[in-house]
């Protein structure tokens, strides 16, 4: 019988944005897009920010308007991931095993991956692979693991001040979508990132689901 835990497809969309935060949004995929194009043809030490700019059709003021790097850039591939995380974990039903939340949750990445799969796995081995990209990959994901936590506290009514689940929830979570990146990167897309975390979550369920209280 298939687990309890595997995921029915869903991905949350993202919020409601108003006119001025949509263009932002355009511009700064339109200049992501471009930045990941380059990569695939040059490499990351080739591509320059001009470069970037002129196939996104901008000056390069507004490209230091959206980000303060060619690192910053390259990133945004990656940078919306936890925001994601946290909307669809703050979607899922409250009576919801933390174990089947969190997969869900930890899904929807992986999703944008997997409809991107050759050009996605590109630029995770890109960014895992260049010391200066992983090092704010490793940044943002703390980031991560505090806006999960504090999530994880409100569904489950602990503080995640004194109680160590909310904490521990959220950084096992996000340990199973870090292996899984790893696992997919090392071996080319050979194994389907959403199976290898079905598996991984298999591993950690019992702990999140048994010390939810």
């Amino acid at each position: 019988m298939p687990s309890s835990r595997r995921y029915d497809g869903a991905v949350t969309s993202r919020p409601h944005l108003t006119l001025a935060e949509r263009k932002r949004r355009l511009v700064s995929d339109e200049l992501t897009e471009s930045a990941l194009q380059l990569l695939a043809l040059k490499g990351y030490e080739a591509v320059t920010i001009d470069e970037i700019v002129t196939a996104a059709g901008v000056s390069r003021r507004t490209f230091f308007r959206y980000f303060g790097s060619k690192e910053d850039v390259v990133v945004q591939f990656l940078a919306d991931m936890g925001d994601g995380i946290r909307a669809e974990l703050a979607e899922r039903p409250v009576d919801e095993p933390p174990s089947v939340a969190l997969l869900h949750a930890v899904r929807v990445p992986l999703a944008a991956c997997s409809s991107h799969s050759e050009r996605a796995l590109r630029v995770v081995q890109l960014i895992l692979r260049t010391p200066a990209l992983l090092a704010r990959f490793l940044e943002r994901q703390a980031q991560w693991r505090g806006d999960l936590t504090q999530e994880v506290g409100r569904r489950t009514g602990l503080d995640p001040d004194a109680d160590l689940y909310p904490r521990l929830a959220a950084g096992m979570a996000l340990t199973a979508f870090d292996t899984v990146l790893q696992r997919w990167s090392t071996t080319d897309g050979a194994e389907d990132p959403a199976e290898l975390l079905d598996r991984a979550f298999d591993v950690i369920a019992p702990a999140l689901d048994a010390g939810r209280t």
